[in-house]
């Protein structure tokens, strides 16, 4: 078991990227500190000359969109945090602890970097005027000899939150799926020993069994929280699936998939309208996404097609059965597998969980327990007051001769993948659930459904009409704002009403990855390293405001500002 010092990480922030000193903090190692942690902000993706960086840059799929993009380089000892966008508004956004700051400018936000600084930590800046001298004093950094660059320290006597104990790092986390898997991947990098539970014999045998999901960013005018939660999911996962080995389409890859691109067609010529206006707004990258006119989605679609399209050309599709596995094997011996055995009952026993199965029987046990298993999280009592439902969702399975060939993903209201193992994937159904809940077999209905979507994207003649009935259904897995929950959970026994998510009671070591709805497969890689970083007392990888949109204690605040909205 790793020591609390062993924990800690070296955190350097730099308002002024620099590759050379970036070099030198990474081979700078001082035995003090478990890793470096890089973090640089600024408005835009600089040039870089360094040809290993900039190698790391093409191969980690950072792009010049705005958020933080989180990279590890030297096999995970080094995590650097590109933060693209004005420090003013990201400082704010960062939850981090840093021990160095790299200030160019007598412009920086002072008490934004003060609120990140560790006791001690020391800060290089201009030495500038006597203004900003002062201002630097008031921010809570002081220091002995005026030179240039100034060597301060951060001495203010204001009380710094706690850093949380270091771990007893032991998990069992429940459920196989890609919400499981990651978790498992990402602790058991950090060097935790983890117990994985799981009710069937092999893992991704639920929601995440299906031959393909597709992967792809998600776009809106005003970028909205669901559209920067979504863009940094999407692009941790390429990067993680790139580090798991990567993917291929014939099985030579850890991944079965392929990055052949997304096509997203407009619904009508007003989508099409709005489709071209935010791709121009945002300027995004073409690696990212390119507006194609209804001449180039046509040639490209190989049919033709009334409106334009988003063209993601990173995107494509997975097997997520596949993810899942490459996870699970990345975790080594730090994995112990408990499967065929279903997880009924959670008990706290002093500092410990025991995971209980219906007999009784201790399946497992450990300081914490992350509960992972989508539409299950329902039937256990800490996690049954969460306010999850689910939608039954069937994939229909057309032949590769029965249906025009795709070059791409293609997608409107529905997706189609290229063939894959000789078949194709059109869907996916969106069908409440109620009395046929348990219903897993294959609707005629829902084939109907899913092969007039497919003949309204490709046009009559390279669609069947009829097809033999064949897919797969799965239940999905959702909270009413279609993002998922991650962290710690809420205990709705205690007798408090919060107003703030830190007042939110929890259950001691018991945290949650669920609601994934119909983007598990990019929303787990991220989901797994927030709620790592979150048990470790590391830096998130996420803004504080999107972290926040997935607490699971947000329902607790929501239902309380109704019942005050409503009272007389």
């Amino acid at each position: 078991m790793r020591s609390a010092r062993a924990l800690a990480d070296r955190v350097i922030l730099d308002l002024a990227f620099d590759t050379e000193r970036l070099a030198a903090a990474r081979a700078a190692g001082d035995g003090l500190h478990d890793r470096l942690h890089y973090i640089a902000v600024m408005p835009s993706l600089p040039e870089v000359a360094d040809t290993e960086l900039a190698a790391h840059w093409r191969a980690d799929f950072l792009v010049a969109v705005p958020g933080l993009h989180r990279l590890e380089l030297d096999g995970g000892r080094t995590l650097v945090d590109i933060v693209l966008g004005e420090a003013e508004a990201m400082l704010p956004e960062l939850d981090a602890r840093v021990g160095e700051f790299i200030v160019p400018s007598t412009q920086a936000p002072l008490r934004a970097l003060a609120r990140l600084a560790v006791p001690g930590a020391r800060l290089q800046a201009p030495l500038g005027d006597e203004a900003w001298r002062r201002a630097l004093r008031a921010a809570g950094f002081s220091w002995d000899a005026e030179t240039e660059p100034l060597q301060a320290r951060y001495t203010s006597r204001k009380p710094q939150p706690p850093r949380p104990a270091p771990p007893v790092r032991s998990a069992v986390v429940i459920g196989a799926g890609v919400a499981g898997a990651a978790a498992c991947e990402r602790l058991c990098a950090r060097g935790w020993q983890v117990t994985l539970v799981e009710r069937h014999e092999e893992p991704a045998q639920e929601a995440s069994g299906n031959r393909a999901g597709i992967f792809m960013p998600l776009l809106s005018r005003d970028d909205n929280i669901p559209t920067r939660l979504t863009r940094a999911a999407y692009l941790y996962a390429l990067r993680r699936w790139h580090a798991l080995g990567g993917m291929a389409p014939d099985g030579s890859a850890p991944i079965l998939g392929q990055q052949c691109g997304v096509l997203q067609l407009a619904r009508d010529a007003e989508h099409a309208a709005l489709q071209e206006e935010v791709a121009g707004a945002w300027r995004y990258p073409e690696e990212y996404v390119r507006w194609l006119d209804a001449a180039q989605a046509s040639a490209l679609l190989g049919s033709a097609t009334p409106h334009g399209a988003w063209l993601f050309p990173q995107g494509g599709w997975a097997n997520p059965a596949s993810v899942c596995r490459a996870m699970l094997a990345a975790c080594g011996e730090r994995l112990r597998r408990v499967f065929h055995a279903e997880a009924l009952a959670l008990e706290r026993a002093g500092e410990r969980w025991l995971v209980r199965s219906a007999e009784g029987i201790v399946l497992a046990e450990g300081a914490h327990v992350i509960v992972a298993c989508g539409a299950g999280a329902m039937q256990l009592p800490q996690t049954a007051p969460l306010p999850l439902y689910t939608m039954r969702g069937q994939v229909t399975h057309l032949a590769a001769g029965t249906f025009a060939a795709l070059p791409l993903v293609v997608c409107r209201e529905a997706y189609m993948t290229p063939a894959s193992g000789g078949i194709a994937s059109v869907g996916a159904t969106y069908d409440r659930t109620s009395d046929r809940e348990a219903d897993r077999t294959l609707w005629p209905s829902s084939q109907a459904e899913n092969l007039a979507r497919a003949r309204e994207i490709l046009g009559a003649a390279r669609v069947p009409d009829d097809a033999p009935l064949a897919g797969r259904v799965g239940l999905r897995c959702m909270a009413p704002d279609r993002l998922p929950l991650v962290g710690a959970l809420p205990d709705h026994g205690a007798a408090n009403q919060p107003e703030r998510l830190r007042d939110v009671v929890r259950h001691p070591g018991l945290h949650g990855l669920l609601g994934y709805a119909s983007r598990g497969l990019i929303w787990a890689p991220l989901a797994a390293e927030l709620l790592a970083c979150q048990l470790d007392g590391l830096a998130s990888p996420l803004e504080a405001t999107l972290a926040a949109a997935l607490d699971p204690g947000r329902f607790l605040l929501k239902a309380r500002r109704k019942t005050v909205a409503i009272a007389p």
